[in-house]
């Protein structure tokens, strides 16, 4: 059996095609598959507006610009994540304070946060960062509700999540990165993700300002409209307004992302077979915990995360099987960068104690029914005998 990782791009003829149809073009960056990527992507999320960047941290820190994050304003995030959610605003000087994860979701515990907030003044925190870890949705209705009593703005993390959706009160699908409830969703498209352009990443938003402002940052603060011109010499003119940064993406990029989108309605619905088939496996097993999903949520699977007692045994077993487990993640709050400023062990007991268990098994459109199968026996010939 080949090796067998946990995630992995698909590049079919027709990617290799369109790309190869844009380098021959007029444009390698900057040009009309950038604009035509972001439309594209907006509508599959039903959102106003869409800013394709660089990749998914440099999406995160945009957001913080955008949102004029200053040193000393606090910010709320998950510590289960990978750990650009809190370094994206760490970038502009924010203070990171961690919340407990659900013990079923493995998402922030929404109930938890409101007593996090409750302690403090309004105004103590500036905003939350959630993160639909593994695919999972977060309950966007209900942290508006949260957010708006505490004064908080919301990015959402949904780089695991294209695709995803939970219904509401009202019984409406809302759609991961539609703006309803956030202000700012950020998604990835690095390979292991729904969608590939080897690096990328994207900023979905309803409001108009916000986008302006995400748009004019992510290409060093320069800017060509009339509108924001102090002079104006002639059609080549233009003015840089603010520091900002380059985090564009190519054209060769957005050609490729837009090939992939047009799969991903078939991409998540063989993600769904395939937990399906792990949960049929494994349900049963009683040294096994399989991933929990409401009724009200639509899972984008990104990830496959069961917990074990013996996760270093099973996963270097699989290893020698070449199986290519992964654990997904080591808690921020335990990072050396983040202990410094006062973080320790047992202040998410939730959440560290999912980190000793957590495993991902093998996820992606193009893991075979056989390599499916291959995974799980020898997963059951490890636990079972």
């Amino acid at each position: 059996m080949k090796p067998i990782p946990y995630g992995h791009q698909c590049i079919t003829d027709e990617d290799i095609r369109v790309v190869v149809e844009t380098l021959k073009s007029d444009y390698l960056t900057q040009g009309p598959k950038i604009t035509e990527f972001e439309a594209k992507f907006s509508n599959y999320c039903n959102a106003k507006y869409c800013s394709i960047v660089s990749n998914g941290t440099a999406a995160l820190h945009l957001c913080a610009l955008a949102l004029d994050v200053r040193p000393g304003d606090r910010i709320i995030t998950t510590p289960i994540t990978f750990v650009a959610s809190a370094n994206g605003f760490k970038y502009c000087g924010a203070e990171i304070y961690f919340c407990d994860i659900d013990k079923k979701t493995y998402i922030l515990d929404l109930d938890k946060l409101e007593e996090k907030l409750s302690q403090k003044p309004k105004g103590y925190y500036k905003g939350v960062v959630v993160v639909d870890f593994a695919g999972y949705p977060v309950n966007m209705e209900k942290l508006r509700t949260i957010a708006d009593k505490f004064g908080l703005w919301i990015v959402e993390d949904a780089c695991h999540s294209p695709g995803g959706y939970f219904i509401d009160s009202n019984s409406d699908k809302q759609i991961c990165g539609n703006g309803k409830y956030s202000d700012l969703t950020v998604f990835s498209f690095h390979p292991v993700k729904h969608i590939a352009t080897g690096e990328g990443g994207a900023i979905t938003t309803n409001n108009l300002e916000l986008h302006k402002k995400i748009q004019l940052y992510r290409t060093h603060g320069i800017t060509k409209d009339s509108e924001f011109l102090n002079e104006n010499h002639g059609l080549w003119y233009y003015e840089m307004i603010e520091l900002g940064f380059n985090y564009r993406i190519t054209d060769f990029q957005a050609a490729l992302g837009i090939s992939q989108l047009s799969r991903a309605d078939e991409g998540i619905i063989r993600r769904n077979e395939i937990a399906k088939k792990y949960n049929d496996a494994f349900s049963k097993i009683d040294k096994i915990k399989t991933p929990f999903v409401e009724d009200n949520v639509f899972h984008a699977y990104h990830l496959y995360v069961i917990q074990v007692e013996d996760r270093l045994g099973i996963y270097n077993y699989l290893r020698s099987q070449n199986i290519f487990a992964q654990v997904h993640y080591v808690p921020v709050h335990l990072m050396p960068y983040y202990k410094q400023f006062g973080w320790k062990e047992g202040d998410l007991p939730i959440a560290e104690d999912y980190y000793k268990h957590c495993l991902s098994l093998p996820m992606y459109p193009t893991l075979t029914d056989e390599e499916q199968e291959f995974v799980i026996k020898t997963i059951k010939d490890y636990i079972l005998n």
